[in-house]
């Protein structure tokens, strides 16, 4: 009956307590900062590039769709833009759905992949 007694240990100081429960959080604060700065930062990052570089459209230019349509923009509205995509084919996608341009040395948004 000694033994659980001793294994007990004695008990916590008063002021203890609460110093053990923000000591418990520090971490998860640490793993939030490094996430904001390795993948939440640059991600807002490349948006706000890339809704600039949407602002700035203009007509003429050769530009690449999300869904692999290379063309050159004929039209342009606030939401949609139209491409054309062959001698006399046109089609409207939406602003958003240009990737980038097509033009090789461009400004380019950012790939979406990593190599």
């Amino acid at each position: 009956m000694t033994g659980i007694a001793f294994a007990q240990g004695a008990a916590p100081a008063a002021g203890s307590g609460a110093a053990g429960g923000i000591a418990s959080f520090v971490p998860l604060i640490l793993i939030f900062v490094v996430f904001y700065f390795l993948l939440i930062r640059p991600q807002q990052k490349k948006a706000k590039e890339h809704q600039a570089y949407l602002n700035n459209l203009k007509k003429g230019e050769k530009v690449i769709t999300n869904g692999g349509i290379y063309g050159r923009i004929t039209g342009l509205t606030d939401t949609a833009v139209t491409l054309e995509i062959a001698d006399n084919v046109t089609i409207k996608v939406v602003r958003n759905a240009i990737t980038g341009s097509a033009t090789p040395g461009a400004n380019q948004a950012p790939a979406k992949g990593g190599s």
